[in-house]
């Protein structure tokens, strides 16, 4: 691991590439919300990365991404198109209520995200500097 590698940073830039790509596909949901026959898609990423940060139990150094133990860096967003539900009679499933709530979510992660990263780069410029 190096000196700037840190789970936690990785964890953050893995959070920020899943919500840029949930944003995409609630727009697309919402774009097709008249669209007969369309079927929504989801985003699956925060119980993949909560599984690979747990899946450590000892505290053991990892210098590499292939040794064992938590590593963030190869969780990915993964992308699933919701067949098992139809809310209405021309086949379409997307509410665009739950869409707009799962977007203000969304926004809150990302926001949420950018903030701790920011400080991170802030803590890791202020020892660059030396403290001024």
């Amino acid at each position: 691991m190096g000196m700037f590698d840190d789970p936690v940073k990785t964890s953050l830039l893995r959070t920020l590439d899943a919500t840029a790509l949930r944003q995409k596909v609630i727009a697309d949901n919402i774009a097709n919300a008249d669209t007969p026959g369309f079927k929504k898609s989801v985003v699956h990423f925060e119980d993949a990365l909560a599984k690979a940060l747990s899946g450590n139990k000892l505290p053991l150094k990892i210098t590499d991404p292939r040794h064992i133990g938590a590593n963030p860096a190869g969780v990915q967003p993964r992308t699933e198109r919701v067949t098992t539900t139809s809310l209405r009679t021309d086949g379409n499933n997307v509410e665009v209520e739950e869409e707009m709530m799962n977007m203000v979510t969304n926004t809150i992660t990302y926001r949420s995200a950018t903030q701790f990263l920011s400080g991170k780069y802030a803590k890791l410029r202020y020892v660059i500097s030396g403290g001024r």
